[in-house]
């Protein structure tokens, strides 16, 4: 047992700790990765059911990007796990995923302006089609390009300052929706056009894709150009891993790593699987259900439904100002699990109050107490997961396959949204109050996530 402590103070010393300029460097790609993901989460319903999509069709246009991110996380987490290049571990796949996503940013939200004929098939017509095969592209792209983030967390920051770096990367994924979810509103108000012919995206929507799209581009350039990855011999150093034992067990397959995971994997997945599932809902059915309460209308080609589609925006960022408050305050918790709870029963609060809240302002209220569990979201199941990970060689190939801890609970509520939108009486507005009960269950979950104890000072 001395041994033990006596390895642990060695590793420590190792563990350098990173400025706050360092740890701001490190995550501040992911403020413009999240402008995009926050365009794409706030407007992606907009966009389907201005193309002509029924509302009990659009959960189903959420199912095969997360299907994608589950096919293609994992395999970029094991790739990079291996890639020593001279541009570093991650970086490669950060800028490939970027570039990727700033071009299909581009024509995604032109899909009903590019003259495809009428003719449908398999029950949507071609502009939709076009528009879903975008998305698959839009979120793949997206998530290759905001995992490494999380990875060089994982590979660079020594565990006691893991909570505040991820605090970090929150404030600044939330500052990023905060801009991502105001500009289709902003544009409007400086006079872009914010209604369109049947059928056609306004072009308050399809100017934010663009600015969203540079601004993407040049965050993860800044991040790219500013941070140097460790060597492979200071990355072992860093981490307590032998080399020469790592390159014997470095063909182990993701099947093999699955089955090997901490319990931590697994308990963490189980509350990621209620919160992802009810923010599914919250991009789906927000809108609907906000034109619905509010505005009264459920007629896409109006200007009220237009108008409440810009509130969601507004909405949204009202979100991510309570998400950026929230993750100021995380790392002072010294108790997680309470942290996490906390978060996840005030977030469940604010879905459920939308629905018998008929004023836009009042809304505010239930948006900002729903950033909590956001906030919550974004931080604390990867401090928890890497913490258990450490010195493990395969950091990059777990969070991989803890992404399908995010994107497995969206297939399930997408496959599922029409089917439980019927059973509440084909009420957008209680698919919210669903959601709510989704985090409520979250929160009863967390009881069974083993912490480890690092060592704060």
């Amino acid at each position: 047992m001395i041994a033990t402590i006596a390895q642990n103070e060695t590793k420590m010393n190792h563990q350098r700790d990173l400025t706050f300029r360092q740890l701001v460097d490190l995550s501040f790609g992911f403020f413009g990765v999240q402008i995009a993901y926050a365009l794409q989460s706030a407007n992606i319903s907009r966009i389907f059911a201005t193309l002509g999509a029924d509302p009990h069709q659009l959960s189903f246009f959420w199912i095969l990007p997360p299907l994608m991110g589950m096919i293609v996380q994992p395999l970029i987490g094991k790739w990079s796990d291996r890639t020593w290049s001279r541009m570093g571990r991650r970086k490669p796949y950060l800028i490939i995923g970027a570039i990727i996503a700033v071009l299909v940013m581009v024509f995604l939200p032109n899909a009903g302006s590019l003259h495809f004929s009428a003719r449908v098939f398999l029950g949507l017509n071609m502009a939709m089609w076009f528009g879903l095969f975008s998305l698959i592209f839009l979120d793949t792209s997206i998530n290759v390009a905001m995992q490494p983030f999380k990875m060089m967390v994982g590979d660079m920051v020594n565990e006691r300052q893991k909570t505040t770096a991820y605090s970090i990367q929150s404030f600044l994924c939330n500052a990023g929706s905060l801009v991502g979810y105001i500009f289709p509103i902003l544009f409007t108000w400086i006079g872009i056009s914010n209604v369109a012919p049947q059928g056609v995206v306004p072009d308050s929507v399809i100017y934010s894709f663009y600015v969203g799209a540079a601004i993407l581009i040049l965050c993860v350039l800044y991040t790219f150009l500013r941070v140097k990855e460790m060597p492979p011999k200071e990355y072992a150093e860093f981490h307590g891993i032998d080399l020469q034992k790592q390159e014997k067990t470095e063909g182990a397959g993701l099947l093999e790593l699955l089955v090997k995971a901490p319990k931590t994997f697994w308990t963490v997945g189980l509350v990621q699987f209620f919160s992802w599932a009810a923010f599914l809902y919250m991009w789906t059915y927000t809108n609907g259900a906000i034109a619905d309460n509010v505005w009264h209308t459920a007629d896409t080609a109006s200007e009220a439904y237009q108008a409440a589609g810009n509130w969601v925006g507004v909405l949204f960022a009202v979100q991510a100002v309570g998400s950026i408050l929230w993750a100021t305050l995380l790392p002072r918790f010294r108790n997680i699990r309470l942290a996490y709870v906390l978060s996840l029963l005030v977030g469940a609060a604010g879905f459920a109050s939308v629905l018998f809240i008929h004023d836009q302002y009042v809304l505010f209220i239930s948006y900002f107490l729903i950033g909590f569990a956001w906030a919550a979201m974004l931080a604390l199941p990867f401090t928890l997961l890497t913490n258990a990970l450490e010195g493990s060689p395969y950091m990059g190939s777990y969070l991989g396959l803890f992404n399908c801890t995010i994107c497995l609970p969206q297939i399930v509520a997408a496959a599922t949204g029409g089917l439980v939108m019927t059973l509440v009486g084909g009420s957008q507005p209680m698919m919210l109050l669903v959601a709510g009960i989704f985090l409520v269950c979250g929160a009863l979950c967390v009881r069974f996530i083993e912490v480890r104890h690092n060592n704060k000072s």
